[in-house]
């Protein structure tokens, strides 16, 4: 809203200042401040209200050290993420753009999809929650939207190959709408090899002239399963103070690099990867994310005074994996959610594992003393801050080495 006031004020009364609105960073810079305000200020109002409503997280007695000092924290706190990323937006988002839509979409949607669940936790004391096949088809049905979003949307083109000595003729020829230049792609950034990308409409080659309109369907289904993995991930590494909302500011930091860099012809080229116009309000939503996790970690950081709940992890997951979808990036997701995918695979080793020792010897065995793998070290004996810590400083080094594998290639 101030974006278009501001530019109104700028073209009809010349208002001095009024231009820095144009300005990318100078709108990422004002939300993230916004982000971070609105998440503090409300938090302290929602933890109250939460608290008074005696919304508090249930234990289940694991062993773990520190648990029952957690017994009844109030819960649900992603509504104070969801809001903070929300509003800024609203004020300083240009809201025409269909990256910044489709992102703002995937907040609320799955926002309301991990409120439910909760609530049924909660209020309805259910401690099922939500059934998984509801969780699922919410997921599903978002990664429909999306995944079609992207494919019938005349503005979410891409221009790829650009020539370095033709940065200005390539820039007129999407604004005059060049199908040469800016076109429809299933294609993907490939981690560590230069000068090609992956299209998944390469695999249905053989079906000739089809094979564009196969690569798509095949193109909603990875969609699918990289939004399920990813807000799955986020949900499993939300289960120590503060692990979740810091591992994905980090993962926001990394996500402002990765549409900066898209958004921009000169970058683009120079990293050789696709350029993606529009991609560059999606640097505001990241400062927003941001915002909003650094804001959230004030009230989680260990001791927590409130926890997420599904609310805030399945969100966070999905922006996470929409983000990378719509910058097609999403290769690099293993590597950017490194904390999130080792949480996944630790959970998936520890039940196969179980499944198989006990099919063969007659006693399931474990290879982990307890998963998600944060709970390994917990039982360990490593402190809680310290787990934390360091699961942080992995996390921004395996962001900052996806950063750096653009330059690599």
């Amino acid at each position: 809203m101030l974006y278009y006031l501001f530019r109104y004020l700028e073209n009809e009364f010349d208002l001095p200042g009024a231009g820095l609105f144009e300005y990318i960073s100078f709108r990422a810079a004002i939300t993230l401040i916004l982000s971070l305000f609105f998440s503090m200020i409300i938090g302290k109002r929602i933890i109250g209200r939460l608290r008074s409503h005696q919304i508090g997280e249930t234990i289940r007695n694991l062993g773990l050290q520190g648990e029952n000092s957690k017994k009844g924290t109030p819960t649900m706190g992603g509504i104070i993420i969801i809001i903070a990323i929300i509003v800024p937006l609203l004020l300083m988002g240009r809201l025409r753009n269909i990256y910044l839509l489709l992102m703002m979409f995937t907040t609320i949607w799955l926002g309301c999809l991990g409120f439910a669940d909760d609530y049924i936790k909660v209020i309805k004391k259910d401690k099922n929650g939500l059934p998984g096949k509801m969780k699922i088809v919410g997921q599903v049905l978002l990664g429909l939207v999306v995944g079609l979003t992207l494919y019938l949307s005349p503005e979410t083109v891409v221009v790829k190959n650009l020539d370095g000595n033709s940065h200005s003729i390539a820039m007129e020829s999407i604004e005059a709408g060049v199908q040469t230049s800016a076109i429809k792609s299933t294609s993907t950034t490939i981690p560590f090899v230069n000068s090609i990308d992956f299209d998944y409409a390469d695999l249905f080659a053989f079906l000739g002239d089809n094979a564009q309109t196969a690569g798509w369907i095949f193109f909603v289904i990875v969609v699918i399963f990289v939004i399920t993995a990813t807000s799955n991930g986020a949900n499993l590494t939300d289960g120590l103070d503060g692990l979740a909302a810091g591992t994905s500011a980090t993962i926001g930091v990394g996500l402002a690099a990765l549409a900066y860099v898209s958004s921009n012809v000169f970058f683009a080229n120079y990293l050789d990867i696709m350029y993606i116009p529009g991609t560059e309000e999606l640097v505001v939503f990241a400062a927003a994310f941001c915002g909003a996790m650094a804001g959230f970690l004030w009230y989680n950081s260990h001791p927590a005074q409130v926890f997420m709940g599904d609310t805030g992890s399945l969100t966070i997951g999905g922006i996470i994996a929409v983000f990378c979808i719509i910058v097609h990036k999403e290769l690099l997701i293993p590597l950017l959610c490194g904390i999130f995918l080792v949480e996944t695979v630790s959970v998936m080793l520890q039940v196969s594992y179980f499944k198989y020792t006990k099919k063969r010897y007659g006693e399931g065995r474990r290879l982990f003393l307890m998963t998600p793998i944060h709970h390994h070290f917990q039982k360990k004996g490593v402190a809680e801050e310290k787990i934390v810590t360091r699961f942080w400083i992995v996390s921004a080094a395996l962001v900052i080495f996806t950063i750096i594998t653009l330059k690599i290639r």
